[in-house]
């Protein structure tokens, strides 16, 4: 049984250990099978799992540990897990904030299986630090939506996927965790704006790319003691980032959905558009791991929904 010390203050230091699941091991033979199930595009699973595993082993030769939770699963359990096709997708299913871990509450029904498979893990690894029954009651609380921005604010979608209600609930645990401010902000409900790290991301210490669009949202701003509204550059930059904001050209889910594995590194998608990473001096300056995630793509989700850091620091 593993032994898990969970922390993390933000999306850029060091990554030390990352959970990890491989694609399902069915295929998705149609476009209309694809936009049945909410994908982007049909995908063949046997060049999803190649793609996944260039992704562990990109991990694995920077050094970080990369755990398999479908490795640990009952014989029942495994059976149901390997044929969900979203499973790939571990990102929303839990958030480490500060050294706490908060168990995600999925927006659909069809992830719910791989929601309760993963969560009876984690309460056995990390023990206290994660709340089982921590999403009792919520409408949807899918990570995507979350970027930890510092140890001071965190900053929330609550658009497609995750509830209003749900940070509600949740907001004074966060605080305790250590938290200061949650930022709140309502993207578009669209496929393409699902969740907060498909619009935007951390991209090394005090910078955010960003879609152009964002610059019009208004943030909530909660804290223990009041709520405010300032506008989504202004809430960043008094928690010292600035923003570089993308071009008009349509930016993918390749563009934007990438990882941070130290302050000075970033692991992201072949399929990037270069451009945009040439035209800010902070970007020139960072170092790109570059892995083919081309088939994993087609399910809507890039590099950020594939792994879920359990450890950084």
């Amino acid at each position: 049984m593993l032994n898990i010390t969970p922390s993390c203050w933000s999306e850029t230091d060091p990554l030390k250990t990352v959970v990890l699941c491989p694609p399902s091991v069915l295929d998705v033979p149609d476009q209309q099978t694809a936009t049945d199930v909410l994908w982007e595009k049909p995908v063949v699973q046997n060049k999803a799992l190649e793609n996944h595993k260039e992704l562990c082993h990109a991990l694995e030769e920077a050094g970080v540990e990369v755990i398999n939770y479908s490795k640990y699963l009952s014989v029942a359990d495994f059976k149901v897990n390997e044929q969900l096709i979203n499973r790939v997708f571990v990102r929303d299913l839990a958030c480490v904030l500060g050294e706490t871990v908060f168990p995600g509450e999925p927006g659909i029904s069809m992830r719910k299986p791989e929601y309760i498979h993963a969560h009876n893990l984690f309460e056995k690894w990390m023990g206290d630090r994660f709340d089982l029954e921590g999403n009792n009651g919520m409408k949807g609380l899918e990570f995507g939506d979350v970027l930890v921005l510092n140890r001071d604010a965190v900053l929330v979608n609550v658009g497609l996927r995750t509830s209003i209600l749900s940070i509600e609930k949740l907001k004074g645990k966060i605080f305790e965790a250590g938290f200061s401010e949650i930022g709140v902000i309502d993207l578009p409900r669209r496929a393409d704006t699902l969740h907060t790290d498909m619009n935007m991301n951390v991209a090394g210490p005090g910078l955010i790319l960003s879609k152009c669009f964002v610059r019009f949202m208004p943030v909530m701003v909660l804290t223990e003691k009041e709520h405010r509204y300032e506008m989504f550059h202004t809430f960043v930059k008094h928690h010292g980032f600035e923003i570089h904001w993308t071009s008009k050209v349509t930016d993918t889910v390749a563009d934007i959905n990438f990882l941070n594995l130290d302050p000075e590194t970033i692991l992201i998608s072949k399929q990037r558009r270069k451009s945009i990473f040439r035209d800010h001096p902070k970007l020139k300056k960072l170092n790109y791991i570059e892995v083919d995630v081309s088939e994993l793509e087609k399910g809507g989700g890039g590099i950020r929904c594939m792994t879920l850091p359990l450890k950084r620091g």
